[in-house]
C-alpha cells in the first residue's frame, strides 16, 4: 500500500480532520464548562451585592458574557454536525457569525457610538449575514416539498391497487 495512493491519502486526511474534530470538540467542551462556571459564580456574587447596578453596564456585561457562551455552543454544534455528517453546514456557520455579529451590536462600547464607519460596517455585517441566512433558508424551503413527498406515489400505488384489484374480485 503506498502512502500517497489517491484513496489511502484521502482516507489519512479524512481521518486526521476527525480526529482534529473531536480534539477541538472536547476542548471546547471543557472551555464551554469553565465560562459557565464562572458565570455563575459571577451572577451568584452580583446578585447577592445591592450594590450592583443592573439596568446599565452590569446588564450589558451580562448579556456579553452569556452571549460569547452560546457563541462557543454554536461553534460546538457546527463540530459535532460536521462530525455527523462530514459537511460544513452553512446555515449553522451563519447563524453563528450572526449570533457574534448581534453581540458586538448589543453590547457595543460607548465610544464606538461615535465612530459612523463602525456603524456602517457592522450594519453592512448585519444585512449581508442576513440576507445570506434568508438565501440558503429559501433554497431549503424550496426543496422541501419534494423531499416530503409520499414514496408511494411510485412503485407503491400500482402495487396496492394490484393488491386491491385481487381482493376485491
Amino acid at each position: 500500500m503506498r502512502l500517497f495512493d489517491d484513496r489511502s491519502f484521502l482516507r489519512a486526511i479524512t481521518a486526521f480532520e476527525r480526529a482534529l474534530a473531536k480534539v477541538l470538540s472536547v476542548v471546547l467542551t471543557a472551555v464551554l464548562v469553565v465560562a459557565s462556571l464562572q458565570l455563575l459564580l459571577f451572577l451568584g456574587s452580583d446578585l447577592l451585592d445591592l450594590n450592583v447596578s443592573w439596568t446599565g453596564e452590569g446588564l450589558i456585561r451580562l448579556l456579553d458574557e452569556v452571549l460569547v457562551i452560546l457563541i462557543a455552543l454554536e461553534v460546538l454544534q457546527n463540530l459535532t454536525a460536521y462530525m455527523r455528517e462530514h459537511v460544513v453546514q452553512i446555515e449553522l456557520v451563519l447563524v453563528t457569525a450572526l449570533t457574534a455579529v448581534a453581540r458586538k451590536v448589543i453590547v457595543m462600547p460607548p465610544g464606538v457610538q461615535k465612530n459612523p464607519a463602525d456603524l456602517i460596517g457592522l450594519g453592512f455585517a448585519v444585512l449581508s449575514l442576513a440576507g445570506a441566512y434568508w438565501l440558503v433558508r429559501q433554497s431549503h424551503v424550496r426543496r422541501l416539498p419534494t423531499r416530503r413527498e409520499q414514496a408511494t406515489g411510485f412503485q407503491d400505488r400500482d402495487l396496492s391497487s394490484q393488491l386491491d384489484g385481487g381482493d376485491a374480485g
